[in-house]
């Protein structure tokens, strides 16, 4: 087979994405790369007319001495038993306002594609390699972004956290004696005034400190005091009303 494409784009630029093999995988249509696998790898559908084939397989592009690049690939399908294995040589020639693509080289397939319509698959093939060809001109190397420096966590200074608010005081009894009044504390002093330590310390207590003093019983006691030696007295006249009239007897 032997196909050619032009792209509006500089034989230098395509060299540098056909030198990168991160670009050659996002120039190929449809390519869904495996986790961990190598850049030009994965899974690919094909359209060929009505019917849809999916492959898995690698890519790998050459640079040779002459200026030329080396494709080779090999695919199986995913359902089934059939294998594709490819095998072309890639010129670049520069022209007027771009560049021409040059593939040339040999493709040789069994299973479900070998049913169909060779016209088809032939249609198929070219639409691939010119949208390869168109993608790989519009590739363009990502730009090394640059690093960021690491946000430092703020530190437990370095945050204010707002002071607690005191909770208010709770109220205190006061347990504390009234204060005595001016006129018996003045009475007090003028009692004082003269006295000795002693008898400071051992007077009792006067004005509204002073005890109560004990209700007295005067009559009963009275009345007790009285009536003995009032017995007695009687008992004394009787005693010599006695004697006189025995002795007149």
């Amino acid at each position: 087979m032997e196909h050619e494409v032009f792209v509006p784009v500089t034989v230098e630029r395509l060299r540098e994405a056909l030198g990168d093999p991160v670009r050659v995988a996002r120039a190929v249509p449809g390519l869904q790369q495996d986790a961990g696998a190598e850049p030009v790898a994965g899974r690919l559908k094909v359209r060929v007319g009505s019917h849809s084939i999916t492959y898995r397989g690698a890519v790998r592009v050459t640079g040779r001495d002459d200026g030329s690049y080396a494709v080779e690939g090999d695919a199986t399908e995913t359902r089934g038993t059939g294998s594709v294995t490819l095998a072309l040589t890639l010129r670049l020639r520069d022209t007027e306002a771009g560049t021409t693509l040059t593939f040339d080289g040999t493709a040789t397939a069994d299973g479900r594609v070998t049913e169909l319509p060779q016209d088809a698959v032939g249609s198929a093939v070219v639409r691939l390699l010119n949208r390869f060809a168109e993608a790989l001109g519009e590739t363009e190397e990502e730009p090394e972004r640059p690093e960021q420096p690491e946000e430092q966590p703020e530190t437990p200074e370095a945050v204010e956290t707002p002071e607690p608010e005191e909770p208010p005081a709770p109220p205190v009894d006061d347990f504390t004696e009234p204060a005595i009044p001016p006129a018996e504390a003045a009475h007090a002093r003028r009692t004082m005034i003269g006295r000795s330590a002693e008898e400071v310390d051992h007077a009792p207590p006067r004005g509204r400190y002073a005890p109560v003093p004990a209700p007295q019983t005067v009559a009963a006691g009275a009345t007790l005091r009285w009536a003995a030696p009032a017995a007695a007295v009687v008992l004394a006249s009787a005693i010599v009303v006695t004697r006189v009239l025995r002795k007149r007897r």
